[in-house]
């Protein structure tokens, strides 16, 4: 961590001067729409889901499939290999199992019913994306873990050997020990900490996996970055692009993406077929909670984007996905929406 060129002063930091906390001026604007807001922020039931067991079972012949299971929790099969990102399976994106924000849907399939993993990648250490229980479970299992500098010291204490850790600085890479598959952790403009003290005591990451076949982004959490234009450079083209889209607001629009920025970071990155991810499973913003999908939806189309919006666990394959079904419709009216404008009175992890 020391030896990081981002580590500095005892912190990990941004290569942009950027902070976690509400921009300057937005304070008392951000608070009252907290707290008069009436924006739907959760569903009024939960999403349909379908059980992906049976696709999983089956051969895949063009090398690269996706699952959504919820909030940046994907299985991505890469030819031959499965790799599972930010994987979540708590009821609560919070340290306490009786408050916080509660998923909106139980995940599609249990842990137990995953195919064996060749890889776990962890972009960071918030709740939403590093989930105690869910880790206590995989330590169990034989799959090695690559994740951010610093956040290793988590999983070893929560009973992962530490021969299954991988942390990697931002342009470092890791073979997995079998097939040809390869984990490159990448820059992102986010923060890092679960409680009191430990703001930014480990690094947060982009990822990229790649095979000789087939290239696949994970954003993790992040703001939008000029360096994106540099993965490309170094790491692209992508043959499937992940990016967060949801838990955004103006007021902390330097560590978070949403739509209208990931559309922008998608064309950073050089296109590709583009699957929106931390969206859909937690409360952690103002705006309705299927906003971003709307949004999305809409610039997606009028800009041509290749958008992969599945249901929750529906195996989709990027190349062969034409339309978008826009199935969160189903669980409540579909409305007209102003442009987007909402978030959570503190930036969502």
């Amino acid at each position: 961590m020391r030896a990081s060129s981002r580590f500095r002063e005892g912190v990990f930091q941004n290569t942009a001067t950027v902070t976690p906390g509400l921009k300057p001026g937005t304070t008392f604007s951000t608070m009252g729409e907290f707290v008069l807001g009436g924006q739907r922020r959760t569903p009024p039931a939960p999403l349909p889901s379908e059980s992906p067991l049976a696709t999983w079972a089956r051969p895949l012949d063009t090398g690269l499939r996706a699952t959504w299971l919820g909030h940046s929790t994907v299985l991505l099969e890469v030819d031959g290999l499965r790799v599972l990102t930010d994987p979540v399976w708590g009821e609560r994106a919070s340290p306490w199992a009786f408050a916080g924000p509660k998923r909106f849907h139980p995940v599609p399939v249990t842990l137990a019913q995953l195919p064996p993993l060749d890889a776990v990648i962890l972009s960071h250490d918030h709740y939403d994306h590093l989930d105690h229980p869910t880790i206590l479970q995989l330590a169990r299992t034989s799959a090695p873990f690559y994740t951010s500098l610093g956040v290793g010291a988590h999983l070893e204490a929560w009973g992962v050997p530490t021969e299954r850790i991988t942390e990697l600085d931002w342009w470092e890479s890791a073979m997995l020990p079998r097939g040809e598959l390869r984990i490159t952790a990448a820059p992102s403009q986010h923060f890092s900490g679960r409680g009191i003290g430990d703001r930014n005591r480990t690094l947060w990451s982009s990822f990229v996996i790649e095979t000789p076949r087939h290239k696949v982004f994970f954003s993790g959490d992040t703001g939008l970055t000029p360096e994106y234009a540099d993965i490309r450079q170094r790491l692209g083209p992508f043959d499937l692009v992940m990016l967060e889209v949801g838990a955004y607001h103006p007021a902390w629009g330097d560590i978070h993406l949403g739509p209208e920025n990931a559309l922008e970071a998608l064309g950073l990155l050089g296109g590709g077929a583009f699957l929106p991810v931390h969206w859909g499973t937690f409360n952690l913003a103002i705006h309705a909670w299927d906003e971003p999908a709307e949004v999305l939806l809409r610039l997606g189309q009028e800009q041509r984007v290749r958008l992969v919006m599945p249901r929750l666990g529906a195996p989709v394959v990027p190349s062969r996905v034409e339309t978008v079904d826009p199935w969160w419709r189903t669980v409540g009216a579909a409305r007209e929406l102003e442009p987007p404008s909402a978030g959570a009175v503190g930036p969502a992890s």
